[in-house]
């Protein structure tokens, strides 16, 4: 199984990618996650030139479409999730790549409740499968975990790879189902 981690922050000491790829790390045998790259080189979504299928747009979406799964994490500004990850899901929009796609939305932080709820929001408009058990928040943001520290932390590892054999597991399920 094959799952594409989205970070909606372009920081490098970002809580939300520390916490992707410590799930990285911690995939169980026969899943691999990969970290999605690029969301910055996204253009702003116009859909002037949505037709003209910008490189970096084509890109995400052929990641997310070869993906069994995503792991989506995204911090909070102003109530709501980033510019850079609403601007990839707008682009990803008009496509079909979300549609039945399992999807666990994580979170660094237990204060950023309006990111989580816009987040679901808008997959759940965009047909994704929220898949509730991997849907976690990891109360990191403040702790100075780094992300070898998190990858190893008994109880957050722990969670982690619950919420990893979950979305495993609604893979498997999706998969039974399609045969």
């Amino acid at each position: 199984m094959k799952f594409l981690a989205i970070s909606g922050s372009l920081r490098a000491a970002s809580h939300n990618s520390a916490l992707l790829r410590a799930m990285a790390r911690l995939a169980p045998a026969g899943a691999s996650v990969e970290m999605c790259r690029g969301l910055g080189d996204l253009p702003l979504f116009n859909p002037d030139i949505e037709a003209s299928d910008p490189a970096p747009v084509a890109a995400l979406r052929a990641q997310i479409i070869s993906a069994d799964a995503l792991l989506i994490a995204s911090p909070e500004y102003a109530h709501g999730i980033t510019g850079v990850m609403k601007n990839a899901l707008d682009w990803m929009v008009g496509c079909e790549a979300f549609v039945l796609k399992p999807i666990a939305l994580l979170n660094a932080s237990p204060r950023a409740v309006h990111a989580q709820a816009s987040l679901r929001e808008i997959v759940t408009m965009m047909s994704a499968q929220i898949v509730e058990p991997a849907s976690i928040t990891v109360p990191i943001l403040g702790s100075g975990l780094s992300e070898e520290q998190i990858a190893v932390h008994p109880e957050i590892s722990a969670a982690l790879r619950a919420a990893l054999e979950a979305l495993c597991a609604a893979v498997a399920t999706g998969r039974a189902a399609r045969l």
